[in-house]
């Protein structure tokens, strides 16, 4: 596996940090969002105080105004599910404080989207891709008992296939989609599914289907004639706790954990592992090509952070309607913005910059 000059990844802790977030609740990047906490209420702001400081060595914070100027004239897109939507706001936020990106495109949905800074010529996407493959998601994908996705194991998703080779940079992100009821096919024939009790069809896992396309992914970059710079970021840590998302779980910490204190859940951990052996297996093949591939494995270094989820104040409880008291559905998956999520960006930064 790549080594980097600075192991920013493990090894390192959460430590107390008086100066707090480059940018706050007003960016409008995260106008309306269900990630800015402080915004829809969040009462206590220490969550807001830590940097990740690595033991090997001092790592930076992210210099948006030196980012900008390295990154003029590049292209960047962030490739995967809700998550690198919620990467890329940290980014744009952080890169706000320096220049204000227009949004220059975006489909019907506002799931992929383009943002240019004019200064720079610098654009910016995010493209909605939550399998990496092919997938047909059904309108009521959101609802208590929604249909099964279509996932086609053997077809990568035109939706960044066909804008690959125009990317300098690229973070392409998946896994937590896996999870839901899927019906997989090859060659346009059904292969076998995910929880699907009321379908005679093979079940032949979510983590088996994962492994594949991760592979076709990592397999398509290296034969590609890519010349950009490839990360792949591993699976983000979720922090529910006494139940999953829908079954009542919270995240009501208040600050890090010390490694050990937090599990990975089940799911968590069959994702990272999967994306570490298969990163692993390309590696060298991808160094001996000249191909610039690169694990982004924020993972251990979130896990540290229950404390940096929304919890409760995904929404806004007066704008909702709800009283100080009432009960709502928490979000322990996505981060809060600002939150430990701009540490990402520290870490991106010493990657692209030193690394």
């Amino acid at each position: 596996m790549n080594v980097e000059k600075c192991d920013v990844f493990v090894g390192g802790d959460w430590v107390a940090y008086e100066g707090g977030p480059l940018y706050n609740k007003s960016c409008s990047y995260i106008n309306g969002s269900n990630q800015n906490c402080m915004e829809n209420g969040r009462p206590d702001s220490d969550y807001l105080h830590w940097r990740w400081k690595p033991r090997a060595c001092h790592m930076t914070r992210f210099n948006p105004l030196r980012f900008l100027q390295i990154m003029r004239n590049k292209r960047w897109a962030f490739v995967g599910d809700s998550i690198s939507r919620n990467h890329i706001q940290s980014l744009l936020c952080m890169l706000s404080t320096v220049e204000h990106a227009t949004l220059i495109y975006h489909d019907e949905s506002h799931q992929s989207q383009t943002w240019h800074f004019p200064s720079y010529n610098l654009t910016t996407s995010v493209i909605w891709s939550p399998f990496l493959a092919k997938a047909i998601i059904p309108q009521n994908i959101y609802d208590a008992s929604p249909s099964e996705v279509d996932v086609h194991l053997d077809k990568l998703d035109p939706s960044w296939t066909d804008q690959f080779n125009s990317w300098d940079y690229t973070i392409f992100s998946a896994g937590k989609w896996y999870s839901r009821s899927s019906i997989y096919y090859q060659n346009n024939t059904v292969l076998g599914c995910h929880y699907c009790p009321k379908r005679n069809l093979t079940d032949i896992g979510f983590d088996s289907a994962y492994r594949r396309v991760i592979r076709d992914v990592l397999d398509y970059i290296i034969e590609s004639n890519h010349t950009g710079t490839v990360f792949y970021r591993t699976t983000s840590p979720s922090h529910f706790e006494g139940a999953e998302w829908f079954d009542g779980g919270v995240c009501e910490r208040k600050g890090p954990v010390k490694e050990g204190e937090f599990r990975l859940s089940w799911l968590d951990k069959i994702l990272r592992d999967i994306e570490i052996e298969e990163f692993g297996r390309v590696y060298v093949v991808a160094r001996e090509k000249g191909v610039k591939l690169r694990v982004l494995d924020v993972n251990p270094m979130s896990l540290l952070r229950p404390d940096g989820h929304p919890g409760a104040f995904r929404v806004s409880r007066s704008s909702a309607g709800e009283g100080k008291d009432a009960k709502v559905v928490s979000d322990c998956l996505h981060w809060c913005l600002p939150g430990p999520i701009d540490s990402w960006n520290d870490v991106l930064m010493e990657m692209v910059v030193n690394g």
